[in-house]
C-alpha cells in the first residue's frame, strides 16, 4: 500500500509496523532534552500550521512531533515535512519561512508512530471531526450524524502512551460536552488500567485559523478562548498559550469550562452560517428588483451594529461552516438529552448547501436556459479565496450540476493542481486556459488573481459573444464593456 502526494507527486510506502522510526524519535528528543516535548495529533491544515507556531516561539522552548496516521491519505504529509515540503500550500509567506526556520531549528518532525506520545510534555489535538449528512442529488440535507468513533479511537491512542501529567489541549471543534464527557472518561479509564494516577490535565481552546494571506497570524496572533477540567487543566493551557501566542497583544479569554468553549466555537461560526444563509435570498431579491445589492450592504455597514453584513456568494465551502451547526444540534440532543434540536441552525446549513443551485440556473440562464453541448470553464475550485483547500467546495455542486446537464466543463486554480475529492487535473496558468474557446466563463472563487488579471478583461473584450458569470462579485467590472449583456454579477441586478 502506498501514500502519494498531490504536490510533489511523489509516492511513499506505507509502513507495515508504526515502531519502524522509533529510534529516530528517540533520536529528536535526546537532542531536545532542554525543551518540552509537544506532539500535535493531525498534520491536516489546522495541525500542520500549529506545529509550525509552537516551533518557532519566540523563547525557542519547544520540539514539536506531528503525528497522523499511516493511511493513502495522510502518510505522505508525513514523509514529505521529514524530507523538506511542507505539506500545505498557502498564499501566506510566513508559512513557508516559518517552516524553514524548522528545518534549521532542527525542531520538528513528523511520524506515525503512537510511541511518540510517550515524549510528550503537551498533546495538541488537532484531528478532523466530520459530520455525516444524508443528502439528496441536489444537496438538500435530509439527515446528519456524528460518529465519534475514529475521535475515541484518537483519544484511547494517546491515553495509552503518554506520561501521567500530560497537558492534553483539544483543539478540535468538537460537540460541545466533548472533553468532560468523551475525553475525560477515556483518560480515566485508560490510566486506571495503566495503573496510572488521573495525574493528567485536560483543556479546550478552539483555533481560528484562517487558511489564507494571515494563515499564520490566525494562530499565533489573534485571540484565544480557553479553559480547563479543573484549575490546574486552566493553569497549564494558559501558560502553554501564552509562550506561543502574542497574548500581550491578543490577551486570552477564559471561560467557565470546557462545555462553554467548545459550544462557544460552534456558535460563533453557526451564526456566520447563518447570516450567510440570510444573504442567499436578497441575493436574488436583488436580481429580480434590478439593484445592486452591493451598493446596498455598502450603504448598511456604516452603521456600527451592522457591519458584519454578508454579501451573496456561490455558497458555503471548507471544513466549518459546513458542519459545526450540525455538530452544536447533535450534541444537543445526544449529549445532554434534549428532545430539540437547534433548528435555525440546521436550516442555515440545509440553505448554504444548495446555494450553488441558483449560480447554476444563473449560468443556465444566461445560454438561453440550456447548456447541453456549452463548453464552460470554472476559475477556482477552492472553497476560499487565495487558499488551495477544496474541501467540502461548493463548486462541486456546481462542477456536477453542469456536467450532468451535458456541459463540457475545464477547470483552473492556480493554488489546486489536483482536485482530490474529484481526482481531477486542474490548470494553474491562466494564461493556458483562456486560450481556449468558451460559451461561458463562470468565477467561482474570489481569487485575487481574478481581480487583478489584466487577462480576464482582455479575453471578454475580444470575446463579446462569450458569457461572463462572477457568483461572488469578485471582479472590477470598470476593466469590462458593462453594456454587454453578457455579464452576470449575483446580487447585481442593475446590470
Amino acid at each position: 500500500m502506498e501514500s502519494q502526494s498531490p504536490l510533489t507527486g511523489n509516492t511513499y510506502p506505507i509502513p507495515s509496523q508504526a515502531d519502524d522510526d522509533l529510534q529516530a524519535l528517540e533520536a529528536f528528543v535526546a537532542q531536545h532534552a532542554d525543551k518540552q516535548i509537544v506532539v500535535v495529533q493531525g498534520l491536516g491544515f489546522v495541525g500542520a500550521v500549529m506545529s509550525l507556531v509552537v516551533a518557532n516561539s519566540a523563547g525557542n522552548d519547544y520540539a514539536v512531533i506531528g503525528v497522523d496516521l499511516p493511511t493513502p491519505l495522510s502518510y505522505w504529509k508525513i514523509r514529505e515535512i521529514n524530507d523538506g515540503h511542507f505539506p500545505v500550500v498557502s498564499s501566506d509567506p510566513k508559512v513557508a519561512s516559518f517552516y524553514q526556520h524548522s528545518r534549521e531549528r532542527e525542531n520538528f518532525i513528523a511520524t506515525c508512530n503512537p510511541q511518540a506520545y510517550r515524549f510528550a510534555d503537551v498533546i495538541v489535538v488537532d484531528i478532523n471531526l466530520d459530520v455525516q449528512k444524508q443528502s439528496s442529488a441536489n444537496k438538500e440535507l435530509l439527515d446528519f450524524d456524528v460518529d465519534m468513533t475514529p475521535f475515541r479511537k484518537a483519544c484511547t491512542s494517546f491515553a495509552q502512551h503518554c506520561k501521567q501529567d500530560v497537558m492534553v489541549l483539544v483543539e478540535s471543534t468538537v460537540p460541545p460536552g466533548t472533553c468532560l464527557h468523551i475525553v475525560k472518561p477515556i483518560m480515566d479509564e485508560v490510566f486506571q488500567q495503566r495503573g496510572l494516577p488521573l495525574a493528567y490535565r485536560l483543556a479546550h481552546s478552539y483555533e481560528r485559523v484562517m487558511p489564507g494571506p494571515n494563515y499564520i497570524d490566525s494562530i499565533q496572533n489573534f485571540y484565544r478562548v480557553y479553559s480547563g477540567i479543573d484549575v490546574d487543566s486552566e493553569q497549564a493551557v494558559e501558560s502553554f498559550l501564552r509562550g506561543i501566542i502574542k497574548t500581550d497583544e491578543y490577551p486570552l479569554t477564559k471561560l467557565g469550562s470546557t462545555t462553554a468553549t467548545e459550544m462557544a466555537k460552534v456558535l460563533e461560526n453557526s451564526y456566520r452560517a447563518m447570516n450567510i444563509a440570510f444573504m442567499e435570498e436578497w441575493g436574488q431579491f436583488a436580481q429580480e428588483a434590478n439593484v445592486n445589492l452591493f451598493e446596498i450592504v455598502d450603504a448598511i455597514r456604516m452603521r456600527p451594529t451592522h457591519r458584519n453584513i454578508m454579501l451573496p456568494g456561490l455558497g458555503v465551502g471548507g471544513y466549518c461552516l459546513t458542519k459545526d451547526p450540525l455538530m452544536a444540534s447533535w450534541a444537543k440532543q445526544n449529549i445532554f438529552n434534549s428532545e430539540q434540536p437547534l433548528k435555525q441552525s440546521i436550516q442555515a446549513v440545509r440553505i448554504n448547501d444548495q446555494m450553488p443551485q441558483h449560480s447554476i440556473e444563473m449560468v443556465k440562464a444566461s445560454l438561453g436556459g440550456d447548456v447541453a453541448g456549452k463548453k464552460i470553464l470554472l476559475l477556482g475550485v477552492s472553497y476560499l479565496n487565495d487558499v488551495g483547500d477544496t474541501r467540502y467546495t461548493p463548486i462541486e455542486l456546481m462542477y456536477d450540476g453542469l456536467l450532468a446537464d451535458g456541459a463540457t466543463v475545464a477547470l483552473h486554480d492556480s493554488l489546486v493542481a489536483f482536485w482530490e475529492e474529484r481526482e481531477l487535473p486542474v490548470e494553474t496558468d491562466l494564461s493556458v486556459v483562456l486560450a481556449g474557446e468558451y460559451d461561458a466563463i463562470v468565477v467561482t472563487t474570489m481569487h485575487s488573481e481574478y481581480k487583478q488579471s489584466e487577462l480576464l478583461p482582455a479575453y471578454f473584450n475580444a470575446h463579446p459573444d462569450t458569457v461572463l458569470v462572477d457568483t461572488w462579485g469578485v471582479l472590477d467590472l470598470n476593466n469590462y464593456d458593462v453594456a454587454n449583456s453578457n455579464i452576470h454579477v449575483i446580487g447585481r441586478g442593475d446590470l
